[in-house]
């Protein structure tokens, strides 16, 4: 049974539950890969800088989803004996997977660790995030790592667990879990979205929370500052009236709103998307608002037709355009697209409509050849971004962009498919949609990053 979306909703959560922590000296340690994108939520809702803190997990040989121990930086490990009496593994077996998992880890801390420095854990508390619990195996050697290292005290904190794994934790100070489901098989199966975190995403989480800190006004002698700007910005499901349906949006605005993003997912699900979310949390943490907005119902989405049905996508995404402009918080923002698949050709198709307003329109992956004959009106700077491997797409995309007498780009990431799932992929092209829309969209005062 799902209880998080995904690991962005699980990391909000969490951040929730820890929020007494912010204004104290705490650093967020996420544990690479899975456990990154939740720590990263947590340490913006406590203000506090991220790091990792790398662990392995040692595998039995013949199955090595089931851990028989785990090993960290600075030489720690953890063994689970009861898994190794049972499972008969030799000496020579067993350090043949931790040689391995070494190498893997020492790589893993070369790659995370260039170019920046380890945190300091010294007299602090650290807390270390992930994404879930199972054995604990992990969870174990990171805290006597973050003891190692320093910590003054150590806190766990996950947004799931078994409870029985839970009660066999000594290693931590204090542990914070928000679900115990009696019925426990593994940590995903409690996500509705628990797709796999590449080490590029992780590198570009670090750098974002990096940049964050580097971007929040200091705190002052009565607490406000960072933490109360974070605070203050307005986070929260929203109904959309359009003709005869109500659209199901996600709105986030910083305060005050200079510039919005509205996403156009060509399934009609931007809410869901976790590729959508991923590359609107790096919208926001430059200060701009996001709208991640159903274009179609539950019901609609089921009928194919309606996800090439340019024409109606275009006309609700007006609708949401107009909404916005009856808020007095949006009322003045300067407005853009960011359209995936056909959500591309109905952001372009609703942009060139005489009365829009449309400051910018980022593509990603997108099918700009479906707004046809309609792409020479487009008046907003465009980026088109494409992946190399995406032959077709790339095809209809540079046809496209020779239509189009608005300022324009193409931008080819390299390495990459349709839909941005090699490692690194997704956060290159997050990373060039964040830069088009600040560049058009915010005031260079506006600029968080």
């Amino acid at each position: 049974m799902s209880i998080f979306e995904d690991r962005v909703d699980a990391g909000r959560q969490l951040g929730r539950r820890l929020v007494e922590l912010r204004g104290q000296d705490v650093v967020v340690l996420g544990l690479p890969r899975g456990g990154v994108p939740v720590a990263f939520e947590v340490a913006a809702a406590l203000d506090a800088p991220l790091d990792v803190i790398v662990v392995r997990k040692l595998g039995l040989p013949y199955q090595p989803e089931l851990a028989m121990g785990a090993v960290g930086e600075g030489g720690a490990r953890v063994l689970e004996e009861h898994v190794l009496a049972h499972s008969r593994v030799s000496q020579q077996e067993l350090t043949a997977v931790e040689e391995h998992e070494r190498a893997v880890l020492e790589n893993r801390v070369a790659r995370f660790r260039k170019g920046r420095t380890r945190q300091d854990l010294t007299g602090r508390t650290a807390v270390i995030v992930d994404d879930g619990i199972a054995t604990g195996s992990t969870a174990r050697v990171a805290c006597r790592v973050a003891r190692k290292l320093g910590a003054a005290r150590v806190i766990l904190a996950v947004p799931v667990a078994p409870a029985d794994t839970l009660s066999s934790l000594s290693e931590p100070d204090e542990l914070v879990c928000l679900a115990t489901p009696q019925q426990f098989s593994a940590v995903g199966c409690h996500y509705r979205d628990f797709s796999p975190t590449e080490d590029g995403e992780v590198v570009q989480l670090l750098d974002a929370a990096a940049k964050r800190l580097q971007a929040s006004p200091p705190v002052s002698s009565n607490g406000t500052g960072a933490a109360a700007q974070h605070a203050a910005d307005l986070d929260e499901d929203v109904e959309i009236p359009c003709h005869d349906v109500r659209l199901q949006g996600r709105l986030h605005l910083p305060v005050p709103a200079r510039g919005v993003v509205l996403f156009a997912h060509g399934s009609g699900s931007s809410r869901h998307s976790p590729r959508n979310r991923f590359v609107a949390g790096m919208l926001q943490q430059a200060g701009l608002g996001t709208l991640l907005l159903d274009l179609l119902t539950p019901g609609e989405e089921r009928n194919r037709a309606n996800v090439f049905d340019i024409d109606l996508l275009a006309r609700r995404l007006s609708a949401a355009t107009d909404w916005l402009a009856m808020r007095d918080d949006t009322a003045s923002c300067r407005v853009g697209y960011f359209g995936a698949s056909t959500g591309a050709g109905a952001a372009l198709l609703a942009a060139t409509e005489p009365a829009a307003r449309i400051d910018a329109v980022v593509s990603r992956g997108g099918r700009p050849d479906l707004a046809g004959p309609r792409l020479p009106a487009v008046r907003a700077p465009t980026l088109l971004i494409v992946g190399s491997y995406d032959h077709e797409v790339l095809e209809l995309n540079r046809q496209a962009k020779s239509m189009m007498r608005c300022p324009n780009q193409l931008a080819v990431v390299q390495g990459a498919t349709h839909l941005f799932e090699e490692p690194g992929t997704l956060a290159a092209a997050a990373i060039l949609a964040r830069d088009w829309f600040v560049e058009y969209l915010l005031p260079p005062g506006q600029r968080r990053r």
